[in-house]
């Protein structure tokens, strides 16, 4: 069992997950596996260098080569003797062997909670990953290898971290150049401009929607104001003509530019209603397979595909040149804590919860409904118990029990529709309850203050 979204170093927001295995011969769920091997002792390292040299089918690994016989060391310290002589074999190029030390380190992800796996064997599925990679770009696999590479950024450590990247940057320099991401479709828009009229907007949110007291909104609101009305009095505003310099606002509405710059790219999706409920899971995708899950979505499906609270834009350099950090993320003199994407099609919900940070959502692409409660509601809102819930809320404001939960009904709180082109503020601790009224792409910016 194992938590995505700690294991990319977010804040805790969901419960512990089923892990779909990315790997043909094993499952999952497989239990506590040390790759001890009765009576086998390490054997020497082997630089990857030995085996490989740069070229147009190769791609260096300056940093694994240093760090090999270090991290062999500790992987043997551990009783993984069988990783290590996988992963020397691999390092020599034996497709059979790196496959072999990549499933043995996915196991060791996959022994227990995420918190209690231990770095090294982060590090060690990076190593893995990297020798995979290497054999499948040097026979041309360009799309395998990518997705194996993407598998080392989301699961494994930062030890490797600058080779996975480069690495990234090679195969898909080279897939551009040969065609080979994904079949492009014949050009079209994500999100159509005619839209949804009033009333079908209404019908789908929850009681007393935009009924009660509307977000402000400020066109181009400057910093020193924003700091003195809003940031310092801890107040929700809709900041308006601030992100029209952006790329994203014209690029990510085109679905074949999506494709083109992050089609092969494998990412972790969310399936289902929301984290809260049983049936909720995660899985691994493409992005084009992504896109098509959203082109295809109905409105009223109960379980969506979400892309959300990943740290994609440090996955796809592309799609982070495409959008710009908003200076009032430097208000308060602390620093970014986070930067996230959240794409998906109409009707994805993030349930009522609240944040440690400030944050700042930008609607880059479509629109959504955001109710916001202010933080001294807390104990009127029924937040869970338990540790990793506990900046949740049993209230689902889309079928609110009201015998269970009295006090919700006659709550006051701010709400808006967060229209395309605009950034939304929402202070800390402040429970916040988000719906996709069409197709979406958003972006989310903690930071926190020098007090914090």
């Amino acid at each position: 069992m194992l938590n995505w979204s700690n294991s990319l170093g977010h804040q805790p927001r969901k419960i512990s997950i089923m892990v779909l295995s990315s790997h043909s011969c094993t499952s999952a769920t497989h239990t506590d596996c040390t790759g001890r091997v009765a009576g086998a002792h390490p054997p020497p390292s082997m630089s990857s260098s030995t085996a490989f040299t740069e070229s147009s089918d190769h791609f260096e690994t300056p940093t694994m080569d240093l760090e090999a016989p270090t991290l062999l060391q500790d992987i043997t310290e551990q009783g993984g003797y069988a990783y290590v002589s996988m992963a020397t074999l691999a390092a020599a190029g034996d497709s059979r062997a790196a496959e072999a030390a990549r499933e043995m380190a996915w196991e060791q992800l996959h022994s227990g909670p995420w918190h209690s796996v231990l770095p090294v064997w982060r590090d060690a599925y990076s190593m893995a990953c990297l020798h995979v990679a290497r054999l499948h770009f040097s026979k041309g696999e360009l799309s395998e290898s990518l997705r194996v590479l993407d598998m080392g950024l989301i699961m494994g450590g930062m030890l490797l971290r600058k080779d996975l990247d480069s690495a990234v940057d090679k195969v898909s320099a080279k897939a551009r150049d040969a065609g080979a991401v994904s079949e492009q479709l014949a050009k079209r828009k994500l999100v159509r401009q005619d839209g949804l009229r009033d009333a079908e907007v209404l019908q789908s949110l929850p009681f007393k929607s935009l009924s009660l007291k509307l977000v402000g909104r400020r066109p181009s609101l400057s910093l020193e104001g924003f700091l003195r009305e809003y940031f310092l009095s801890g107040s929700p505003v809709i900041i308006s003509d601030s992100m029209a310099h952006w790329p994203a606002r014209t690029k990510w509405n085109d679905m074949d530019y999506l494709r083109r710059v992050a089609g092969d790219r494998t990412v972790p999706v969310e399936v289902g209603k929301n984290y809260l409920c049983p049936e909720w899971k995660q899985e691994l995708i493409t992005f084009s397979q992504f896109l098509a899950r959203i082109e295809a979505n109905d409105f009223s499906s109960d379980a969506p595909t979400y892309l959300a609270q990943h740290p994609l834009f440090d996955q796809i350099s592309e799609l982070r040149n495409d959008i710009c950090i908003p200076d009032y993320c430097f208000a308060g003199g602390g620093e970014l804590r986070s930067l996230n994407a959240w794409f998906g099609p109409a009707g994805t919900v993030t349930p009522l919860h609240h944040d440690p940070h400030h944050n700042i959502l930008a609607q880059v692409v479509g629109r959504k409904y955001v109710r916001l409660y202010h933080a001294s509601l807390s104990e009127e809102l029924y937040p869970y118990t338990e540790t990793m819930l506990k900046n949740s809320s049993q209230v689902d404001l889309d079928n609110i029990d009201e015998i269970r939960f009295p006090k919700v009904h006659d709550l006051g709180f701010e709400d808006c529709i967060l229209e395309e082109g605009e950034m939304l503020y929402i202070p800390p601790k402040w429970w916040h309850y988000v719906r996709s009224l069409t197709p979406s792409l958003s972006v989310s910016f903690w930071w926190s203050d020098c007090k914090n």
